[in-house]
């Protein structure tokens, strides 16, 4: 949980840039946290919050998201959405795309019915906090029926900003989903900055688009180390950074963990009052690699959705990839390669032409990449669609809330987004 300082820097920034935020059970939390209750962006205020603390620890993910989602929605005024993870947000706005019915049936009866996931004593404990509340049933079935575009301020008209942990690396692209669809002409910001188990930082910018995050000496140890130095690089401290430069983060902050390389690679952005201003680049363990080449996870993505534009009608929801090492004999003889499972929707099937596509763009973006398909030493890239749904539950089946891996290493996750192919 984030230290006292930093809840408070956070309220405060928030209060500031939007002042009916901090409404009196104004804020609905979407974040699944099982066995222990607690807000993602804040400090626990009880009077925030107009969902209950126990809905969030529920064994089930789904279960848990499915129950936020339905005391939001009895909420009218409600000013501020917050996840834990912009695809916490993500799937809740699915359920309620595929639920909205049973979901307003739910609002008019004032219950709660049993579902997969929801022991029935919390059930029951929940279903005791709600009341019949046929008007805004009324609504949300009348908002729904409308379509989905926009959702979030027509069925909250209040509703000023979404606040979610992160809104970097692989939670890009459920932002940018959600500014485009549900989430349309609402704000989103990411208040903190956390690695390693630790807060390192703190966005004291709300309304900036783009989120920089002010690293706060006293709550951690940081130290950086510089890429692309020429020889062996030694860390720098905080007032040894530079603007514009990339830096891997080194950090001791909990107890027995010492100088432990998190893995996040930082860009300064400027300073403030003298400290650094730090962006979040990419996370070193998405990095693509079968023969040395290394793809980072953000170039990856630039690169898949220069493909996507080459595929009409075409819009991404979800993806992953696979070192074939990970495939073992499943893979065939064949060159080490990549595979990559996508969900599409405007699209059922892909010609072998538009599979190549992807791993053309790859080899006109990396050279490197490029060298090694031209001499057989890396196999061509492979392309698998999988079912809707697939992605939700993968990201079920990760056991935690935690950004969704770019790069599986499990072979239980491998098995179960096999099983969803369809193509």
């Amino acid at each position: 949980s984030p230290p006292p300082q930093g809840s408070l820097l956070y309220l405060d920034a928030l209060g500031t840039a939007f002042p009916r935020a901090l409404a009196r059970r104004g804020t609905a939390l979407l974040h699944w946290s099982p066995g222990c209750p607690r807000a993602p962006a804040g400090w626990p205020l009880p009077t925030l919050y107009c969902t209950p603390a126990a809905a969030g620890t529920l064994p089930s993910r789904a279960a848990a998201l499915r129950v936020q989602l339905l005391f939001a929605l009895r909420q009218r005024a409600l000013r501020v959405l917050e996840a834990g993870l912009a695809a916490e947000l993500h799937d809740a706005l699915v359920a309620l795309r595929t639920e909205w019915p049973q979901l307003a049936q739910e609002l008019a009866l004032g219950r709660l019915s049993p579902q997969p996931g929801l022991p029935e004593g919390v059930r029951v404990q929940l279903q005791a906090l709600l009341t019949p509340d046929a008007a805004r049933a009324a609504e949300l079935r009348a908002e729904c029926a409308r379509g989905f575009e926009g959702i979030a301020m027509r069925l909250w008209p209040q509703l000023e900003v979404v606040v979610v942990r992160t809104t970097h690396g692989a939670e890009r692209l459920y932002c940018d989903s959600l500014r485009q669809a549900d989430c349309q002409g609402l704000s989103f910001y990411c208040p903190f900055y956390q690695a390693a188990g630790a807060l390192l930082g703190v966005n004291l910018w709300p309304e900036e688009p783009a989120p920089r995050f002010l690293l706060c000496p006293d709550w951690a140890f940081c130290e950086f180390l510089p890429c692309l130095a020429n020889k062996e690089p030694r860390t720098v401290l905080l007032d040894e950074l530079w603007e514009g430069r990339d830096y891997g983060l080194v950090v001791t902050a909990q107890p027995g963990e010492y100088r432990c390389r998190t893995g996040e690679v930082l860009r300064v952005a400027g300073f403030h009052k003298q400290c650094p201003m730090v962006e979040p680049v990419r996370r070193e363990s998405q990095t693509l690699s079968v023969r040395g080449e290394s793809i980072p996870e953000e170039q990856f993505c630039h690169s898949l959705c220069r493909t996507l534009r080459m595929w009409p009608g075409a819009r991404l929801i979800d993806y992953v990839c696979v070192e074939s090492s990970l495939l073992g004999d499943s893979s065939g003889p064949c060159a080490p390669h990549y595979e990559v499972f996508m969900e599409l929707q405007g699209l059922r099937d892909l010609s072998e032409g538009q599979r190549y596509k992807l791993d053309q763009c790859l080899q006109e973006d990396f050279p490197i990449y490029k060298s090694f398909r031209f001499k057989g030493s890396i196999g061509p890239l492979r392309l698998h669609l999988v079912r809707p749904g697939t992605f939700t539950r993968l990201r079920e089946a990760l056991g935690s809330p935690m950004p969704m891996p770019r790069v599986l290493h499990e072979e239980q996750l491998l098995w179960l987004i096999q099983g969803s192919v369809i193509s």
